[in-house]
């Protein structure tokens, strides 16, 4: 195995983040605050919101994670209550309603796009509901850069009266009928970590639908310290702001996304092309022209029986003997064993994408020869067929 390894999704540099993390240490700007960070805002409010005519505002912060907890927060979700989350997602997703001492309730995916699914989160509010837990958000996450089914579950939101959150963490340059991911709810979020459509090596973001709320936020994300001339605090802080240093690479990032959303949607393409005459493979893709997905991974799933026996771990295995990177699906988090005591509305639909899913590599930055490197391994995998 002497080729370098072609890796799942890495980072991609534009050419002008240096010049903006120059800037900082030139003005010895190194502190979690400076221009670049409110640069950085400035720049991921007008990709958003500029040519929608909705109002928004961005408060960048040291991690995606770090925003979800703080929309809890600000959503007012407390030890005790109930939030209902998409099962088929990334820990982060879950996680920081166990920081706040409230119940994660997982909810199964729908196989149009892989996400929440509408019916499955209708009974689940119903019936906790009628145990009078009546659920205190809802998180609902663009799995792969897929937009989730926005009306269906804002409908649904809207009549029980329960907001959304949006974990737009891998969907940044997304759209649904047109509006950009992380426009669609009272609270949304991003993630910049260093294998997302664009990076700041770590960070994310806050999106608030008004100023009023971004400055709470962002006084909560500081630590929460009052306006006084010594410190003092009169709520529970956090240490959750994005430094000056990350937010330049952000700067940067920010004015090549589109090239790299386009990217990775001819990653996409490449394997819709790659796989349509290996029979038992799908590629997974937009159900209609409603969804507009940045395809920051793209999926497949394995139908053994239609492949001669090649199941999705035969290829994960096959392709990590070529130095080439894949990964199965999210494991649902109401399989983790540190969730195995939450409630899930379901039908198994998770399960079987876990079971039969794969992630291949979709960076922006692959170049021809790896493109060659990864045909050539897929088509040997299944030239093995029985």
């Amino acid at each position: 195995m002497n080729k370098d390894k072609i890796w799942l999704s890495s980072p991609h540099m534009g050419g002008n983040e240096q010049k903006f993390v120059n800037e900082a240490f030139e003005q010895n700007w190194v502190a979690p605050l400076g221009p670049n960070v409110n640069g950085f805002e400035e720049d991921i409010k007008n990709y958003l919101f500029k040519e929608s005519g909705k109002e928004g505002a961005v408060a960048a912060l040291s991690s995606g994670t770090a925003a979800l907890h703080l929309a809890l927060i600000m959503i007012g979700v407390k030890a005790g209550d109930e939030v209902l989350c998409q099962s088929m997602t990334f820990a982060a997703s879950a996680n920081p309603i166990a920081y706040l001492g409230a119940t994660p309730i997982f909810i199964d995916s729908e196989e149009e796009t892989l996400n929440l699914c509408p019916n499955q989160l209708r009974i689940a509010i119903e019936d906790r509901i009628s145990k009078r837990k009546k659920p205190k958000a809802i998180i609902a996450v663009h799995l792969y850069g897929m937009p989730y089914q926005v009306e269906k579950i804002n409908e649904i939101a809207q009549e029980f009266d329960i907001p959304v959150i949006e974990d737009a963490a891998e969907a940044l340059g997304s759209t649904y009928k047109g509006g950009k991911c992380g426009t669609f709810a009272e609270y949304a979020i991003l993630s910049f970590n260093g294998n997302k459509i664009i990076t700041t090596s770590g960070g994310g973001a806050l999106i608030a639908k008004s100023q009023t709320n971004k400055e709470k936020a962002v006084f909560l994300a500081t630590q929460a310290r009052d306006a006084a001339p010594h410190y003092q605090h009169s709520e529970i802080g956090y240490n959750y702001r994005l430094s000056n240093i990350s937010a330049g690479i952000g700067r940067g990032q920010m004015q090549v996304i589109d090239s790299r959303v386009s990217a990775r949607r001819q990653m996409h393409d490449f394997y819709v092309d790659l796989f349509s005459e290996i029979e038992g493979v799908k590629v997974f893709e937009a159900p209609n022209k409603d969804y507009f997905a940045n395809h920051w991974l793209s999926v497949i799933t394995i139908d053994e029986n239609k492949t001669g026996g090649i199941n999705r771990e035969d290829l994960r295995l096959h392709l990590e003997n070529l130095n080439i990177e894949s990964r199965p699906l999210w494991k649902p988090m109401h399989m983790q064993p540190v969730f195995e005591d939450a409630a899930f509305y379901g039908t198994g639909v998770a399960e079987q994408l876990f079971k039969n899913g794969l992630c291949l590599p979709s960076g922006s930055n692959l170049t021809e020869e790896e493109r060659n490197r990864i045909k050539s391994g897929i088509l040997s995998c299944f030239s093995n067929r029985s």
